[in-house]
């Protein structure tokens, strides 16, 4: 058997979560306080996943970057291509929050998305 120590990250409670694990298979979640850290923990240990928020070098704008982030979770290992991704690009002037800046970054079926306005 194997135990897991993780805070969930779902809401500010922060509570201390322990997953008990045989194998691959989740044996007991103890510690949340309500479902929502049942379900974190859950896919913390199995699938884990995070929105990346990052800035974007802007070209012709007032401002030189312009805040993003990925319009839903990435797989946790493609955190570092993503950021390539993100670090190698350049958005055009003038750019609307919602906007698409990178199509599918990483292969990941995911787009990041300006979170911020830039003209």
């Amino acid at each position: 058997m194997e135990i897991r120590e993780l805070t969930c990250i779902n809401c500010p409670m922060g509570c201390l979560l322990t997953v008990t694990m045989d194998g691959d298979e989740i044996k007991d979640i103890s510690g949340n306080t309500c479902p929502r850290g049942k379900t974190y923990a859950e896919k913390e240990v199995t699938n884990p996943t995070r929105v990346v928020t990052s800035t974007m070098k802007v070209k012709g704008g007032r401002k030189d970057r312009v805040a993003c982030k990925t319009a839903q979770d990435i797989p946790k290992d493609k955190i570092g291509a993503v950021m390539a991704a993100i670090n190698s690009a350049e958005a055009i002037a003038p750019v609307v929050i919602g906007e698409t800046l990178i199509a599918n970054v990483a292969d990941t079926g995911v787009d990041v998305v300006a979170t911020a306005h830039a003209v």
